[in-house]
């Protein structure tokens, strides 16, 4: 566990300098992790953090921060987070529920009484890990022209309301960013408080992130980098986004040693009370008792074969990663101003991989009768119908997505029971008097049960 204290920050070149002197092969092999798609031109630049057991082995930019005038990323630049965002607006709901001001388990209509539930019981509960069943604004066509828009959120709030439910809260597990626009709305009620102050001054400035605000589509800051999207191969400028919407759940903007910082706080016990971080960190449960890979705002991962909390971000014209490897005390932070085919995620993994030994392997054998499962899965995606076909292949199993559909099968591997694992998705399969009737699907911020449509020898 994280010592129970506050990252001082020191100077930029001396943690490089201390960590490059104490472990030169080591730092060596990150920056050729890091530096590779930069020299491929694939991303601008990037800034990572790597800490372990307190000590700093890794803190530094790479790449271009601009690539119109060719300036290199500097010391403690900052980046927009995106989704990244949502465990600080998870924490601010949990530091107003310590104060008796809310209870995870009250009706979002306590708050906003005029929200249509239709029918439905929606908590403050469902809306953090994802099983609301509310419809996502980013996966709405009319959010396009809206994004640039700058308007009353209300306007946003009517727009995905009016909408039917995806699935009656608590059945499946969808990533969903109405959710979160709704949490920062209830911080604002309950608070009195503006989300960014409450932000800044009850988590920023008390953990001590300088370099972290909420992100403005306008204001000069100093050191931030800018921000570029793929296309067609090429780097361009990011697209346009009115940082009105993304709000709660993606407009906030930090480094990659600030968030090395709140990772040290968060999960070193001085932002939340033990039962509030306790509940924050437990998986999310579906109303028939399958949980979910999710807490609040936080994912509860398997990376590559590691126990991982972690969480990432996706904005025009920049991705993120921050992990938290708790049987390691590692934190890993990936931030880039390129938003494309590279992900940092991949990156950390990388990163980890050359930090921590090999995890234990926890494949096995698969011995059963591979056509049993093969067949066709259809059932409810964020954006759409998800559908994914199982194959026999030899003694295993393959996948082949629908909406990857141009890309070769992909082995599964078996972990015993009914479940098998790509890289980091579990595929759990389900019978019912002795066949294959659905299998669920689990990605880590989604769960989806899918039925069966065809399968191959039935």
């Amino acid at each position: 566990m994280i010592r129970h204290h506050l990252v001082v920050c020191v100077a930029l070149a001396t943690l490089v300098g201390r960590s490059a002197a104490a472990q030169p092969d080591l730092v060596t092999r990150i920056d050729a992790i890091v530096e590779a798609p930069i020299k491929a031109g694939t991303i601008a630049g990037a800034s990572v953090a790597v800490m372990k057991g307190g000590k700093t082995l890794v803190s530094k930019g790479y790449g271009l921060a601009d690539l119109e005038l060719h300036v290199p990323t500097p010391p403690g630049a900052t980046y927009e987070i995106g989704s990244v965002t949502k465990q600080f607006t998870a924490a601010a709901i949990l530091l107003l529920k310590e104060q008796g001001a809310l209870s995870l388990d009250d009706e979002i209509t306590r708050f906003l009484p005029d929200y249509p539930t239709q029918g439905h019981r929606l908590t403050l509960r469902r809306l953090l890990n994802h099983t609301s069943g509310i419809k996502g604004y980013t996966e709405m066509r009319e959010f396009g022209d809206f994004s640039k828009l700058r308007r009353p959120r209300q306007d946003l709030v009517a727009l995905f309301a009016a909408q039917p439910f995806t699935f009656a809260p608590g059945e499946e597990q969808i990533y969903n960013n109405s959710a979160f626009f709704l949490l920062g709305l209830v911080i604002e009620k309950v608070s009195g408080m503006s989300y960014e102050t409450f932000v800044q001054q009850r988590l920023f400035d008390r953990v001590g992130m300088p370099n972290s605000y909420y992100c403005s589509e306008r204001t000069v800051r100093r050191n931030h980098a800018h921000g570029y999207d793929t296309e067609k191969g090429a780097l361009v400028l990011k697209g346009y986004i009115d940082h009105t919407w993304p709000y709660a759940g993606g407009s906030l903007c930090s480094s990659a040693e600030d968030l090395v910082a709140w990772n040290r706080a968060l999960h070193g016990g001085t932002v939340l009370s033990p039962a509030s971080y306790k509940e924050m960190t437990t998986p999310g449960v579906l109303n028939d008792g399958t949980p979910v890979r999710y807490g609040m705002g936080i994912g509860l991962r398997d990376i590559g074969g590691r126990r991982a909390i972690a969480h990432g971000g996706s904005i025009d014209g920049f991705l993120s990663e921050s992990q938290y490897y708790p049987d390691d005390d590692l934190i890993i932070v990936v931030l880039q101003n390129t938003r494309g085919s590279v992900n940092p995620r991949d990156l950390a993994l990388q990163i980890a991989d050359v930090v921590l030994p090999p995890p234990p392997d926890r494949s096995r054998p698969f011995t059963g009768d591979a056509s049993a499962y093969a067949g066709t899965f259809t059932g409810r995606g964020r954006r759409s119908a998800t559908t994914v076909t199982i194959a026999a292949s030899g003694r295993g199993l393959t996948l082949t997505n629908a909406a990857d559909a141009a890309d070769p099968p992909e082995a599964l591997i078996y972990r015993g029971g009914e479940t098998f694992a790509l890289r980091d998705t579990l595929v759990v399969f389900e019978k019912q008097d002795g066949k294959v009737v659905r299998l669920r699907l689990d990605t880590g911020s989604g769960h989806n049960v899918l039925a069966r449509a065809t399968a191959s020898g039935q």
